[in-house]
């Protein structure tokens, strides 16, 4: 069993910043992939941004070059630095684990990922 939290969510107007953190509990992470997924109102959940293994990294179209997902291994806590918001950032934005392999090449489907935190609100305004 793995269970995540994520925090770090809240208000930021378009062009600042928020870091999201994603801290698991009840087994190390280190060594699975990890993705960041968010859902706005009305829409579907959408891929947001993974890590595989130490460095590997994706990241949706829409938040390359804006977003930067990181691993801290020592505190099994997977970040989410988001700058240069905008209002169509707007959601919650959820964590998740694949807690079966280190490795996974469908990183951004959901189906590929077994444990899911809560998620955490990110409001951007214009």
């Amino acid at each position: 069993q793995v269970q995540l939290v994520e925090s770090g969510g809240g208000l930021a107007q378009a062009g600042g910043s928020l870091r999201l953190s994603c801290a698991a509990s009840g087994r190390t992470v280190r060594q699975y992939s990890m993705g960041w997924f968010r859902q706005a109102p009305g829409k579907e959940r959408e891929f947001v941004s993974a890590i595989i293994g130490s460095s590997t990294t994706y990241y949706a179209d829409s938040v390359k070059g804006r977003f930067t997902i990181s691993r801290d291994n020592a505190k099994n806590t997977v970040y989410l630095q988001m700058n240069s918001l905008k209002p169509e950032d707007t959601a919650v934005y959820y964590c998740a684990v694949n807690s079966r392999a280190a490795y996974i090449t469908r990183y951004y489907s959901g189906d590929d990922y077994d444990y899911w935190g809560q998620g955490t609100q990110v409001t951007v305004s214009s």
